[in-house]
């Protein structure tokens, strides 16, 4: 239990009521000053607080709890009475999440002093835009231990005196390949540009080859753009940018390499907090001793740790189920985030918005109303595959995380809150009430290529490159409603909807003008990420004129028309959720698991009996038995 004075300042007479009399708490790093009438509502603005910080006779305050906790239960204090007071200098709610998050993810005993905590200090304004000075008396000038706060460009919150040690540091390990110099790097250096970034992170880079910080520069500078709609300082904010990132060869022992890396970021974080995120960027072979290498060598005891791991999540359930034991034995399940970068499409992140913030879609959401809903991914020519998709195919790398993580955003209750913890209990209930698919209910597809089309044509027989099926949800939301799937890669276009047909109107009037096609006069809600994004809702209207001719008509809002602003690629989008500690889109172990529970028994019956995927055109549309499937389902295939 700590006691802090509260000392009552007099002043002259002739000043008003409100400022003659003032009381004074210092304690910790912060020095903060109200008046007398308000210190009893400030300290009691939750529950919460009232338990940690009490208000005694005799002018004390005494805080309950241990030296390794008592930062977080002030600095939450501190943030309630700035917000009483109404500060001047104004703390957006951004980075009031960004601090909450920052809080959840400290560690259970983190390494301070209670000495540097005591006799830290530092000036803070008051409401009426005047400061009061509280310094150490002691001669020898201590550096604070208290975390900094993650700093944007939009906020003047000013948290850490010395603007060259990094308040965040980001690793990227496997720097020097394709995915890291296309897409990692520059979304790095398109937050930071965006102001998403702290002013002072640092960025690692981390490889087996022989390179040199200027090296890494060099090699990444190329691929950095800036923002089309605010192109201001550019090259500065790029020079700034690439002069606080930095190399390290790893060399062939991980062990010793993340041992190297942490001297080196220890050595740019100068003893001061900073926490750390570590992007793994390597060959899925080598995840498993990569990741024990850090967990054991390279995270810091002052700040949050999280790791970044790409798909495709395992070969099979065995595997994933193997790795995650590992990773599980290392790290907490908050500190992992299984990215794929689909799900960082706004189309994805739209899903909940429009069903949850409209009431037009939210009644509808049911098997009352919707006859079926199709999710297609499609992607052309221009799409290059990774290098380990020979062998894994198109179920393991784009339905196990993508489809499935769609449909589970699509179809789930409505969670109790936006958190990311309260999303993910949703999704993995609908994973679980998925039905074990039927082998006919799936028809697999691989393209036929030659030596003369520009695609990998390395594939082996058995590498399904096109895949359809039909799931069934069994809860009483979705009951008898089929969630159908296409996904392929080498047809006719790039294209990525979510389209939900809606049944028909009961005994329609108009059924003799619409004609014997109903499904043609089927209403739908198309959601479109590809080839343009777009919001649609097809319904039957009048054709102008003086007969009576009904025509399926679209209500079409076009982002590229409604909204002038550049769409941020979604590798931007899902570093920054991981930075803020939003975990909604990335897959938990328990989500991990119940995807391959229902994808397993097709693994394993295309293994046992040997099954080839049917061949198609290569530009073509798929497979011919993909559209007996929808047919037997009693779906209309859209055109496309």
């Amino acid at each position: 239990m700590y006691c802090c004075k509260v000392t009552t300042l007099k002043s002259p007479p002739n000043l008003p009521h409100s400022k003659q009399r003032r009381m004074s708490v210092s304690f910790s790093h912060f020095s903060i000053p109200f008046s007398e009438s308000s210190i009893a509502s400030s300290i009691s603005l939750s529950t919460g607080a009232a338990n940690n910080f009490q208000l005694l006779r005799g002018s004390c305050l005494v805080l309950h709890g241990g030296a390794s906790d008592l930062y977080q239960r002030f600095r939450g204090l501190k943030l309630r009475i700035l917000k009483r007071l109404n500060r001047r200098q104004h703390v957006p709610a951004n980075d009031l999440k960004r601090i909450r998050n920052q809080d959840k993810d400290q560690p259970e005993n983190p390494s301070r002093n209670d000495e540097q905590i005591s006799e830290a200090a530092s000036t803070i304004p008051l409401s009426n835009g005047s400061t009061e000075d509280h310094t150490r008396t002691t001669s020898q000038p201590k550096k604070s231990t208290l975390p900094p706060l993650v700093q944007t460009n939009s906020s003047n919150l000013n948290v850490d005196d010395n603007h060259e040690r990094p308040s965040l540091c980001i690793a990227v390990i496997g720097a020097t390949g394709e995915l890291a110099k296309n897409k990692i790097f520059p979304a790095l250096f398109a937050l930071y540009y965006s102001g998403f970034l702290p002013e002072n992170v640092g960025i690692f880079g981390y490889s087996r080859k022989d390179l040199t910080d200027e090296d890494l520069r060099s090699l990444i500078a190329s691929t950095l753009t800036c923002r089309i709609d605010h192109q201001q300082n550019c090259g500065d904010k790029m020079d700034a940018f690439l002069s606080r990132t930095y190399y390290l060869n790893g060399g062939y022992d991980n062990k010793e390499g993340m041992s190297k890396l942490n001297s080196r970021m220890e050595q740019i974080e100068a003893g001061y907090p900073a926490s750390r995120i570590f992007y793994l960027s390597v060959p899925h072979e080598a995840l498993p001793d990569v990741a024990s290498s850090l967990a054991d060598n390279a995270q810091t005891k002052k700040g949050w740790n999280r790791i970044i791991i790409e798909k495709p999540f395992g070969f099979d359930a065995v595997s994933s189920q193997l790795f995650t034991k590992s990773l599980l034995s290392k790290f907490e399940e908050k500190q992992i985030y299984r990215i794929d970068h689909l799900l960082g499409r706004n189309l994805i992140e739209n899903l909940t918005v429009l069903r949850f913030s409209n009431l037009v879609f939210e009644p509808l959401w049911s098997r009352t109303y919707i006859r079926n809903v199709q999710v297609i991914l499609s992607e052309d020519l221009s799409m290059p595959l990774g290098r380990y998709f020979d062998g894994y195919g198109v179920i393991r790398d784009i339905v196990h995380s993508h489809i499935l993580q769609t449909i589970a955003l699509l179809a789930m209750e409505p969670p109790i809150s936006l958190d990311g913890e309260d999303i993910r209990n949703e999704k993995v209930k609908v994973l679980r009430s998925i039905r074990n698919l039927e082998p006919s209910d799936v028809i697999l597809g691989q393209y036929k290529a030659t030596s003369g089309d520009k695609v990998d044509v390395s594939l082996s027989s058995r590498t399904p490159t096109f895949f359809a099926a039909a799931l069934c949800i069994d809860n009483a939301r979705w009951d008898g409603v089929p969630f159908m799937i296409k996904a392929g890669v080498g047809l006719i276009k790039h294209r990525v909807e979510i389209r939900i047909q809606f049944n028909s109107v009961p005994g329609n009037l108009y059924r003799e003008r619409i004609g014997h096609n109903t499904d043609l006069a089927t209403n739908e809600l198309i959601l479109r990420d590809e080839p343009d994004e777009a919001i649609l809702v097809k319904i039957n209207n009048k054709i102008p004129g003086l007969g009576l001719n009904l025509d399926a008509s679209e209500l079409n809002l076009l982002y590229k028309d409604k909204y002038n602003v550049e769409v941020p690629d979604s590798y931007e989008h899902l570093l920054l959720d991981v930075i803020d500690g939003d975990n909604h889109l990335f897959l938990r172990s328990d989500e991990l698991a119940a995807a391959w529970n229902i994808l397993t028994p097709v693994l394993q019956w295309i293994d046992q009996n040997n099954i080839a995927p049917e061949l198609y055109e290569l530009g073509g549309r798929g497979p011919v038995g993909s559209y007996y499937l929808w047919a037997k389902h009693g779906v209309w295939w859209a055109d496309d």
